[in-house]
């Protein structure tokens, strides 16, 4: 498919904000999902960007989730939110390494693991609602990209943030978790409140049949 001009990226744009309450999210199957993003360069302007991003956080509140991809709404930008409280029992924040995360906005991020480590665990998607499947992720990445104004950032990012990054810029790559995930662990939502409400995915992982990360 040819690349959208800069011209039908504002008029994308400006016919999503023009609709009332969180924009739609885009379910897998849709080919936007399945192709790389554009690397943003200004195309929409620093007013239609800022409504943009505010528009994506609303749609990630209302969700709810913590992280959104401009691909899960429809517009094909390297352009992601994110935002963790990390509501959660001490067991998981222990296990998962699970620490809030500030709202933050990454254009045209790009990660690369940090040391050796890797860590599984159930991941679920915005995209794909009401499953949930075992994803294995380097532990620790380096993320470099640049913030709403233009600045560039180089943060290393650990844990569960490190998770949610990873995530959301594959969503920029045309991939989505599933691509990477163990597909012998997927499950359906009521079979995670039910059976894997673990910290850990160590009991699906001897019930379901697949192996974890030493």
């Amino acid at each position: 498919m040819q690349a959208l001009t800069r011209a039908q990226l504002t008029e994308l744009v400006d016919a999503l904000l023009e609709a009332p309450g969180p924009l739609t999210i885009v379910q897998a199957g849709d080919p936007v999902l399945r192709r790389p993003a554009l690397p943003y360069d200004g195309q929409l302007g620093d007013d239609r960007l800022a409504r943009l991003v505010g528009a994506m956080r609303a749609t990630m509140y209302d969700a709810p989730g913590v992280g959104l991809a401009a691909p899960q709404v429809g517009v094909p930008l390297r352009l992601a939110v994110l935002e963790d409280p990390a509501e959660v029992t001490e067991a998981v924040r222990d296990a998962r390494d699970r620490v809030p995360q500030p709202f933050r906005v990454l254009v045209n991020p790009a990660y690369e693991p940090v040391g050796d480590g890797r860590a599984a665990f159930y991941e679920g998607c915005l995209s794909v609602p009401g499953w949930q499947a075992v994803v294995s992720r380097p532990t620790r990445v380096r993320v470099r990209a640049l913030d709403e104004r233009g600045r560039e950032t180089d943060e290393e990012f650990a844990g569960w943030p490190a998770r949610i990054v990873q995530h959301e810029t594959d969503h920029l790559l045309g991939t989505l978790y599933l691509d990477r995930a163990e597909l012998r662990s997927l499950s359906a939502a009521h079979h995670m409140a039910e059976r894997w409400p673990q910290p850990t995915p160590e009991a699906a992982a001897r019930e379901l049949g697949f192996d974890l990360p030493e």
